[in-house]
């Protein structure tokens, strides 16, 4: 009795942890795919981004830039980008808002700039 409640979980644990995810995510890509229009930008999966342009049963042109179209799959297409107007894409950032991680200090790399090009002029005066 013991070994098929076992049995019974495991199944059980395979439907929930492994089976229904996939299951949920293959019906939302096919509602993806079935709500396409003209003028949605797309990314897929190969990572371009595009405007879609036109329809057809399983094809999708896509404009990458102005007058370049490139045919794709439906299936190729992975996500479509929100239409928000409320995001400004001219967003600056300060160059103090960066993190420097390379860890030299900006005067030490130019010091030894400045060390190297000597010697290489040095060395041009000699010959």
């Amino acid at each position: 009795m013991m070994e098929l409640l076992f049995l019974f979980g495991g199944a059980v644990f395979l439907y929930v942890f492994l089976l229904h995810p996939q299951l949920r995510s293959a019906r939302e890509h096919r509602e993806l795919i079935g709500s396409l229009k003209v003028g949605d930008e797309l990314i897929t999966n190969a990572g371009i981004h595009g405007v879609v342009v036109e329809l057809e049963d399983k094809v999708v042109w896509l404009e990458v830039a102005p007058g370049v179209e490139l045919k794709i799959l439906r299936s190729a297409v992975t996500t479509r980008i929100p239409q928000d107007e409320d995001v400004d894409d001219d967003t600056e950032i300060d160059d103090e808002d960066v993190d420097d991680d390379t860890g030299t200090d900006d005067e030490d790399v130019d010091d030894e700039e400045s060390d190297s090009t000597d010697d290489d002029l040095d060395g041009a005066e000699k010959k």
